[in-house]
C-alpha cells in the first residue's frame, strides 16, 4: 500500500471511528465537553477540576495538555499554574513541561503522517506557507522564537512546523528551550501566588516574553 493510500485509509478509520463514538456516546461527551469548559473560568476552577479525580489527577492534568496541543482550545497557562498549586513547584513543572512536549510531538508527526491537505483543515494555508517561510529565513530560532510569545498558538506552531522542512530533533529542541521559562514562571506562580496576582503577572510575562523575542530577531540575521 502506498503512502498516499495509507494516509486515506487512516483517515477513513479515525473519521469513522469519531462519527460512531459520538453516535454511541453523544450525550456522555456532550456532558464532558459541557464540565470541561464550565471548568476553565478561572485558575481555580481548573485546579478544583484536577484535583477532583484524586490519585488519577497527574494523569488528567497530563491528558488536558496533550489535548489542548493537539486540537483543543484550552489555555495552557491555566493547567501549568493549576499543576504549580497542586503538585508544588518541581513536579507540577516537570508534569506541564514533559506533557506540552509530548503533545508538541505528536502534531509534528500527524501533520508529518497526513500532510498539508488534511492539516490545512486545522491550520490554514497560508499560516503554514508564512512559517516555512519564516523557519527558512531564521532555522529553529523560528520555533524558540514562537513558543517564547504565549499567545501564539501552541498547536498552530507544531502543525506548521510538521508541514516545513525541519528536522524534528531541531524542533524538539527548540520547543522544549522555549516552553521552558513559561512554564517555570506559571507553575512557580501557581506554587507561590494568589490567583488574582498570577493574573495581573500573565500580561507582564507576555512583555517579557515579547522583549527577549524583540532580542532574538535583532541578534539573528537573516540566512542568505
Amino acid at each position: 500500500m502506498s503512502k498516499k493510500n495509507l494516509r486515506k485509509t487512516f483517515t477513513f478509520v479515525i473519521v469513522g471511528i469519531a462519527i460512531l463514538c459520538l453516535i454511541l456516546f453523544f450525550r456522555q461527551i456532550q456532558g464532558f465537553l459541557l464540565e470541561l469548559i464550565a471548568a476553565f473560568r478561572n485558575i481555580e476552577t481548573v485546579r478544583e477540576y484536577i484535583a477532583g479525580y484524586g490519585l488519577f489527577a497527574p494523569l488528567i492534568s497530563a491528558t488536558l495538555m496533550i489535548f489542548q496541543s493537539v486540537i483543543a482550545p484550552l489555555p495552557a497557562f491555566l493547567i501549568t499554574i493549576a499543576n504549580g498549586a497542586l503538585f508544588g513547584f518541581w513536579w507540577g513543572m516537570l508534569l506541564s513541561w514533559s506533557s506540552a512536549m509530548l503533545g508538541a510531538a505528536l502534531c509534528f508527526y500527524i501533520a508529518r503522517f497526513l500532510g498539508a491537505k488534511h492539516v490545512a483543515r486545522i491550520v490554514s494555508q497560508p499560516v503554514v506557507n508564512k512559517t516555512d517561510q519564516f523557519i527558512q529565513t531564521y532555522g529553529n530560532y523560528a520555533i524558540l522564537i514562537a513558543r517564547l510569545i504565549p499567545y501564539i498558538p501552541f498547536d498552530v506552531v507544531s502543525y506548521a512546523a510538521g508541514l516545513t522542512r525541519i528536522q524534528f530533533i531541531g524542533f524538539w529542541l527548540a520547543t522544549g528551550i522555549g516552553q521552558l521559562p513559561a512554564t517555570v514562571v506559571y507553575t512557580y506562580l501557581g506554587n507561590r501566588i494568589s490567583t488574582h496576582t498570577n493574573l495581573m503577572l500573565f500580561g507582564f510575562g507576555i512583555a517579557i516574553s515579547v522583549s527577549i523575542v524583540l532580542w532574538l530577531v535583532k541578534k539573528r540575521k537573516p540566512l542568505d
